[in-house]
């Protein structure tokens, strides 16, 4: 290849993982062309079942440094879209609320406290809203509708000329004909496309409710209950059943999930239309942002991964993309370089 010919890269997946990769990788790789490849877009991707709200899931095997860091660049990125005319487009914009405790946590201050907006402790007075919680914290931070979030995403990528393809990918090296470089954002379609069996389903079920006097979130600090208010309807969840494949609503973790928000709110005894929808959440130890180098008859391609954020995809999405932009970045710089296929 030589120095300025167009590297053709092919973009696996299209929820909020494909598409911000996508759109990083237009605006920070020059003279690449951008294909985006899946069998799912929006509204049938598990993306679009995620409540989108900014609240860090920890990774436990990565440093409190990094997550920061992915945090932060989200949120500045996603808070630039709420203070912009397209907010309502993007399906983006500011929620506050509270994060409750049954008892008192051992981090009272997390690292995330200083990126949201205004956080503190809850008062005493506040607390009385939640008699059977000792402990809570109040703050300000951002919502993200997938529904409006990966259309707008999707236009976005298009209008700096990625192209988007409907098709089922069996298996990477399928591209390599038409491509020079793949980025793989398909979630647990990796288990398949990478042979990657440390990443399993943690099934989740929420209930989408009409609730329009519902203002502010609340979400207990063990991460299973929580009432997130949205654009056309509150999010209510919530459970976490690891290994789980099954995508059809379960009627008795519905009326579970309806009780325990309605102990945290009572006033959702009123709510209606009352539609449940289940999303598979792609977890693994740890995000994966790696790149690999297939080879096989003499052929090579390389492949960024980008896969795994479990159930904290939203919070860490501008981040982890941005970095998988800059690896991708290294790889087409390594294919411009003169003699690059001895080097790889």
């Amino acid at each position: 290849m030589r120095p300025m010919d167009t590297v053709r890269i092919a973009v696996v997946g299209a929820g909020v993982m494909g598409l911000s990769t996508a759109l990083c990788i237009s605006k920070l790789v020059p003279r690449c062309s951008i294909t985006v490849i899946s069998d799912k877009f929006s509204p049938d991707t598990t993306s679009d079942v995620a409540a989108g709200i900014l609240i860090p899931h920890a990774y436990p095997d990565t440093p409190i440094h990094k997550q920061k860091q992915w945090f932060r660049e989200t949120f500045d990125h996603l808070f630039a879209v709420a203070n912009s005319a397209e907010a309502g487009e993007a399906g983006v914009y500011l929620v506050s609320g509270w994060q409750i405790f049954r008892s008192i946590p051992t981090e009272e201050v997390p690292f995330w406290a200083d990126v949201v907006l205004g956080f503190r402790k809850m008062t005493e007075a506040e607390l009385k809203k939640f008699p059977e919680h000792v402990f809570g914290q109040a703050f300000t931070t951002l919502k993200c509708e997938g529904t409006a979030y990966l259309p707008w995403l999707q236009k976005r990528v298009k209008e700096s000329g990625g192209l988007i393809v409907t098709r089922r990918i069996e298996d990477l090296w399928e591209l390599h004909r038409c491509f020079d470089i793949v980025v793989n954002c398909s979630g647990l379609g990796s288990r398949q496309l990478a042979g990657d069996l440390e990443i399993v389903p943690v099934r989740g079920q929420v209930l989408k409710v009409q609730a329009p006097w519902v203002k502010h979130f609340i979400r207990d600090g063990s991460g299973l209950t929580y009432v997130y208010p949205g654009a056309s309807s509150v999010t209510l969840g919530g459970c976490r059943q690891k290994g789980d494949w099954n995508l059809s609503p379960d009627a008795e973790m519905s009326r579970d999930i309806l009780s325990r928000c309605c102990t945290l709110e009572p006033s959702l005894q009123g709510a209606w239309d009352i539609q449940e929808k289940v999303g598979l959440r792609p977890f693994r130890a740890g995000v994966r942002l790696q790149t690999e180098l297939l080879a096989r008859d003499g052929g090579r391609l390389p492949v960024v991964h980008h896969y795994g954020h479990g159930g904290g995809g939203f919070s860490m999405h501008w981040g982890t993309a941005l970095e998988a932009a800059r690896l991708l970045s290294e790889c087409v710089q390594t294919l411009r370089t003169p003699a690059s296929k001895s080097k790889l």
